[in-house]
């Protein structure tokens, strides 16, 4: 017997611990940007008078939607913006009378859902570099207080040289640098090709004026199947995800019971063991960074398409490439929270260093190598900190 579900239903976040930081991948987050796709395609079709346009743009509400309705119309017509556009015919019709023939005129399913994961890709990210901001400015704080601490290095799981924790601290703010650098390379592309990518029933300037509206770019072109938008995309918030995952297993294995090296200002509990201080941020950095590879090989999956429109590999990138935005959301925003409160104990790297005697080198010599090594990752991430990434 199947279990009958209230249809408005929704993801809750049972098993997903940082769910609640990463609400601009939401379905309302993708609602509302198909709706906002199709706006713009309202006002750039030109059948409407600019007030008539207007006013009908203003009647397409996310809280109007029946999402019952929207769900049924998912499973049957296995794309969300076709019962999307019913509705929101609708509700053009109810307010301007014979309006809706020019809602989603000349374009197609994909063009709004695609045009619609990029606006959220484009906020999404938006949001991630201020939190790698704040995660960099962290680490540049600690870089610079802990430059002459004294610390051992590990190669292969041993003690191998001496080091600072500065320059620990430094290797992580190089990872959030690139991070950075990344994301502020990609390009947004709108999509709009039509049925088959020919866009021949679309004015020559239509894709420019809804790229305008929407603050996406214009590419020129329709990328359909041609997936290299998306790929880069997918693989830049995956170097979120990596470079986060990387610092939460060190992280990780520093604030270790027998290490202790590292102090987190916030820890969790065990439901079990009520003497113990789980490094919660730092463990699910690292789930994340681990769950982004195989998201991404789905994208990259999916990339190898065929036919003007494929049948599945576009379906299968949806929930991968949403899910892949909302990890780099989520890590970017614990580790920001991780890092602001983080401290270092002392007493115990000192304790570590002790274990290998015969690993002491020229104090001073080390010092001056971790003042270049901190420098440089400061001075770079601050050329980026400044820069305006759109």
């Amino acid at each position: 017997m199947t279990e009958e579900r209230d249809p408005g239903w929704t993801d809750w976040g049972l098993l997903e611990p940082l769910a609640a930081s990463a609400g601009a991948t939401s379905d309302d987050a993708v609602l509302e940007a198909m709706i906002d796709v199709e706006r713009a395609l309202l006002r750039a079709g030109g059948d409407l008078s600019v007030r008539d346009a207007d006013t009908v743009a203003d009647a397409f509400r996310p809280e109007a939607v029946d999402r019952a309705a929207l769900l049924e119309g998912l499973r049957t017509g296995g794309v969300p913006v076709i019962p999307l556009v019913s509705q929101l015919r609708a509700m053009a019709e109810a307010v301007v009378p014979g309006s809706s023939s020019s809602v989603h005129a000349g374009a197609t399913s994909q063009d709004v859902l695609d045009s619609a994961l990029v606006l959220v890709a484009s906020r999404t990210i938006r949001v991630a570099r201020e939190r790698l901001l704040d995660t960099g400015a962290a680490l540049v704080a600690l870089a610079t207080n802990e430059v002459q601490t004294i610390a051992i290095a590990r190669t292969l799981g041993q003690h191998a040289a001496q080091s600072t924790v500065g320059v620990v601290a430094a290797g992580w703010l190089d990872g959030v640098t690139s991070a950075i650098e990344e994301v502020d390379s990609l390009s947004f592309p709108v999509q709009l090709g039509g049925a088959v990518g020919t866009g021949e029933n679309l004015g020559p300037d239509v894709r420019a004026v809804i790229a305008a509206d929407l603050g996406l770019d214009d590419p020129g072109r329709s990328w359909h199947t041609e997936r290299s938008p998306i790929l880069r995309i997918a693989a830049s918030v995956a170097v979120i995800a990596a470079v986060l995952g990387r610092i939460g297993r060190d992280v990780g294995f520093l604030a270790r019971t027998e290490i202790g090296e590292v102090v987190l200002g916030a820890t969790g509990g065990s439901s079990a063991m009520p003497h113990k201080r789980n490094p919660v941020d730092a463990v699910l950095l690292t789930a994340n960074g681990l769950r982004a590879p195989g998201l991404l090989a789905t994208v990259h999956t999916a990339a190898v398409s065929q036919d003007a429109r494929p049948v599945g590999e576009w379906h299968a990138e949806w929930a991968a490439f949403r899910t892949l935005l909302r990890i780099a959301l989520e890590s970017a925003d614990a580790a920001a929270s991780m890092l602001s409160d983080i401290s270092i104990d002392h007493a115990a790297v000192q304790k570590s260093r002790a274990i290998s005697p015969g690993l002491q080198h020229d104090e001073a010599a080390t010092i001056a190598a971790s003042q270049r090594v901190v420098g440089v990752a400061v001075r770079r991430f601050r050329s980026l900190s400044t820069k305006d990434p759109r």
